[in-house]
Parts: structure tokens; sequence; C-alpha cells
């Protein structure tokens, strides 16, 4: 994206929030921000968390050591109607189709009445689009295959390899556009829902957390939405 495109961001509180005022990401990997409870549902998390594990590590340790093990499927550690805002980016994509609407309750029942939800998945639409006005070429579909990221290309190897085949969640697993991710959402009881673009929320705590590389692939806007829970809730 040309620098001249690039929305100014508005900068956050320098002061860290109050701890009733707390945000959340979950599938954080490494980005952990200041000033937000950062989570994540990796198994290489959870054997760096085993006391002593960290220290034998040393500077192989993947995780920074402000990430809890958290999983939305299974819920956060966290009291409901507690967060005042929520975030997640390529997170979706990586559950399986029929955990999402899940993960998605348990988003809802995080937050706080009022509270702002704000999510990046890879858009399907573009891929799609751009497959459909390129399908005479040859390559076409080996690069849709490749955009969507659902299998690798050759046979795992190797232990290790075969074992991450096999269970682990790095593919995508499904992938959406915009009217179904909307309907998931509005079927988990989320409203106003748009879409989003990096840094147009007007709570300035998400620019903490939000990378404008997250919202943007070769060129094209991801899937970006946001949504609030209802203050009657």
């Amino acid at each position: 994206m040309p620098l001249s495109a690039r929305r100014t961001v508005p900068q956050p509180r320098q002061q860290e929030p109050d701890m009733a005022d707390f945000y959340v990401q979950y599938g954080c990997g490494t980005s952990a921000p200041s000033g937000w409870l950062n989570f994540d549902a990796s198994p290489r998390l959870r054997l760096e968390s085993v006391p002593g594990v960290r220290r034998l590590m040393g500077a192989r340790a993947l995780f920074p050591p402000s990430v809890q093990y958290g999983d939305i499927i299974a819920g956060l550690p966290l009291k409901a109607g507690s967060a005042k805002g929520l975030f997640c980016s390529h997170v979706l994509e990586h559950l399986f189709r029929d955990d999402v609407p899940v993960a998605l309750r348990n988003s809802f029942n995080v937050l706080r009445p009022g509270g702002i939800f704000r999510l990046v998945v890879p858009d399907l639409g573009w891929r799609t689009d751009q497959y459909i006005s390129n399908r005479g070429d040859p390559d076409a579909a080996e690069v849709l295959h490749h955009q969507l990221h659902l299998r690798p290309r050759e046979r795992a190897n190797g232990v290790v390899g075969k074992a991450r085949a096999a269970f682990g969640l790095s593919m995508h697993q499904w992938m959406y556009d915009e009217p179904l991710l909307t309907k998931l959402l509005a079927e988990a009881g989320f409203v106003s829902i748009r879409r989003a673009s990096f840094g147009d929320c007007e709570d300035p705590y998400f620019a903490l957390v939000e990378e404008e590389r997250r919202f943007v692939d070769d060129g094209h806007p991801e899937l970006a939405l946001q949504c609030y829970k209802p203050l009657d809730t």
C-alpha cells in the first residue's frame, strides 16, 4: 500500500488501561502488546509455560512471557462480560468450521455490554474473483490453491512433519467472505456489524494491537469486520 494511501492511526492513551477497562486479544501468536491481555492456544506455548522449561529454553523460547494460554473454543479464563475490547487477527480461518460459532459465542460472552470486537481473516471474495477473471490461465487454479492455504502441496515427511499434518492447525481449515462472516457474527448476538479497515476504530486502544500488514495481502484488503455487543445484553 502506498504511503500516501495509509490511514492516519489515532494515538492510544499513554497510560495502561485500568483493569476494569481491559482489552483482550486471542490467537495472538508472538504479537503481545503491552496494555492488552494476550492469549494463544499453541501447544508450544503450553510447553513453554511449564515451570522451568522457559528458563531451560532460554533464547529458543518463542512466546513473550506475557502471553497466556487460552483457547477461545473452550472459553478464555476470564469473567463473562468483563472485556471492553476484543481482537483477533487471522485466527478464525484456522479453526474447524463447526467450531467457529462456538468461538464467536465465547467472544460475545467475554465482552461487556457495548464492548467492541474487531477481527481480520483472509478474504475469500477477492481471491475467487481473481481466479474467475484469470481462469483461462493454466496457472490460475494453482494460484488460487496457494492463496487459500488449505492443504500443503507436498506430502509431510518425518515424524515432526507428520505430527504437524495430523494434529496441527497451521493450514487454513475454512475460508470466509463478508456475507458469511457477517451472518455468523449476527447469529452469535453481535450488532452494528460493518466492514473495517486498519486504524478506523473509534477506540484508540486498538492502535496498540493492530498491524497494517495484517489488513492487506498482495495489494488487496483482507476481510476485517467490527461489531458490538448490545448495550441491553
